[in-house]
C-alpha cells in the first residue's frame, strides 16, 4: 500500500503507527517510512500467560498515546488494517474528526475489526460477505487483498533464479508468520520421498532453518539440489510464488491473495488458533475449486505427499489453477489507494463498480 500511495502521490508523507511485537520495527524504517510505536503489542497474545492480563492494560494506555500522535502528525487520512494496534488509532481518529478507512482481509472479521468498524468512514474488504458481517452495507467496498504487484513477473526467469530445470515440478511450502512447526515437521519427515518427485522450496522460519539444513545434508548428494530451505523470503517471495506449481501453507489473507494472482493451486492448512478466521478464508478458496483443505491436526508427512500428488494429475491441476485465477484481485492495492486518497484529498468517494474494475485490473 505504501508503494502504491507513493506512486500515486509522490509528495505524500507516510507515518506508520505500530506496537512492540511484530516485524514493523525492522521492516518499516528500512522502507523509508517513519515509525511511531504504541505501548501495546502489535499482536495480541493467544496464550494463557501474563500478557493475557497485560494486553488490555496496554491497550487502554495506548489510547492517549494514539491521540498525541495524531495531534502531532495531523494526518489527512488514516488507513487501518484491522489489527490490534488499529483500535486506539481508530478511536483517536474518530475523536479528532479525522477520516479513516478500515481494511479487513479475513472473510470472518476479528474482534478488533468488529469493535472498530463503525469508527471508520469507509470499510474495504476482501470478500463481499464481510460487509454483511460488519453491518456496513453502505460505504463498504470489495477490493480484495493488497499484494505486491505481480503483473510484470516472469515465471521462467523466476524458475531460473531458484534453479528449477525446465519441466521440473516445484512445491512451495510456506507457513507465514504463525505456527510453522507443524508444516516443518511434515516436510522433514517426507523429504526423502518428496525430492524423488518434485523440487521443494521450503520457508522454514528462523527457528526451523538449522533442522532444515541438517535434513538437506542427509539427502543423497544427487538429490540435495531439489531441496531449497530458507529461513524467510521477503522480496524473493514473489519469485518463489511465480516459480511454484503448488503451494502448501496457511490461510492468511495475503498468502491466498498472492497465490490467486499467480493462478497457483493451494493445499491449505489453516492456523487453528485464530478464532476460525483462517478456516473461513480457506473454505472460500476451496469452494471456488482453487484449493484443498487439510486440518492442522491431520497434516503430516503422509498428507504432504498426498498433496504433492496433485502435480501428477495435470487436468485437475489445470482446473484448480483456473479457479485460482478467477479469485485474483491483482489491483487491490490500487483500489484501496483510490479510496484512501479520496478521503485524504476530500474528493467524492468512487463508485463501487469503478473500485471493482481497479481491483480486478480491468480499469482503463
Amino acid at each position: 500500500m505504501a508503494r502504491v500511495l507513493r506512486t500515486r502521490l509522490p509528495e505524500l508523507e507516510l507515518v506508520w503507527v505500530g506496537g512492540h511485537r511484530g516485524l514493523e520495527a525492522r521492516l518499516v524504517p528500512a522502507a523509508g517510512i517513519r515509525l511511531r510505536r504504541l505501548l501495546l503489542r502489535s499482536l495480541r497474545t493467544v496464550e494463557r500467560d501474563v500478557h493475557l492480563v497485560l494486553d488490555p492494560v496496554r491497550l487502554v494506555a495506548s489510547l492517549p498515546q494514539a491521540l498525541a500522535i495524531l495531534l502531532a502528525e495531523r494526518p489527512a487520512a488514516v488507513l487501518a488494517t484491522g489489527g490490534y494496534a488499529s483500535i486506539p488509532v481508530l478511536v483517536a481518529a474518530r475523536l479528532l474528526g479525522l477520516p479513516a478507512l478500515l481494511w479487513e482481509g479475513n472473510v470472518v472479521p476479528g474482534r478488533s475489526v468488529r469493535a472498530t468498524a463503525r469508527l471508520a468512514r469507509v470499510v474495504a474488504v476482501a470478500d463481499p460477505a464481510t460487509c454483511g458481517a460488519l453491518g456496513r452495507a453502505g460505504r463498504c467496498y470489495v477490493t480484495g487483498t493488497p499484494i505486491r504487484d505481480v503483473r510484470g513477473v516472469d515465471r521462467e526467469a523466476a524458475r531460473r533464479r531458484f534453479e528449477i530445470p525446465p519441466g521440473g515440478r516445484a512445491l512451495l511450502v510456506f507457513g507465514g508468520s504463525q505456527a510453522v512447526r507443524r508444516l516443518n515437521e511434515a516436510v522433514l519427515a517426507a523429504l526423502p520421498e518428496l525430492v524423488e518427485r518434485v523440487w521443494v522450496l521450503h520457508v522454514s522460519g528462523t527457528d526451523g532453518y538449522a533442522a532444515a539444513l541438517a535434513a538437506r545434508e542427509r539427502l543423497p548428494a544427487e538429490r540435495r539440489e531439489r531441496y531449497r530451505p530458507y529461513p524467510f523470503l521477503h522480496e524473493e517471495m514473489t519469485d518463489a510464488l511465480a516459480a511454484a506449481d503448488l503451494l502448501v501453507g496457511r490461510a492468511g489473507a495475503s498468502t491466498l491473495a498472492e497465490a490467486a494472482a499467480f493462478g497457483l493451486p493451494v493445499v491449505i492448512v489453516p492456523y487453528p488458533h485464530a478464532a476460525g478466521h483462517q478456516l473461513a478464508n480457506a473454505e472460500r478458496v476451496v469452494a471456488a475449486g482453487a484449493g484443498r483443505l487439510v486440518p492442522d491436526e491431520a497434516f503430516d508427512a503422509a498428507a504432504l505427499l498426498d498433496a504433492a500428488g496433485l502435480l501428477d494429475r495435470p487436468a485437475e491441476h489445470a482446473r484448480m489453477a483456473a479457479a485460482a485465477r478467477s479469485l485474483a484481485r491483482v489491483g487491490a492495492a490500487e483500489a484501496v489507494a483510490e479510496l484512501v486518497l479520496a478521503l485524504a484529498l476530500r474528493r467524492p468517494l468512487p463508485e463501487p463498480a469503478a473500485v471493482e474494475r481497479l481491483a480486478t485490473g480491468s480499469a482503463d
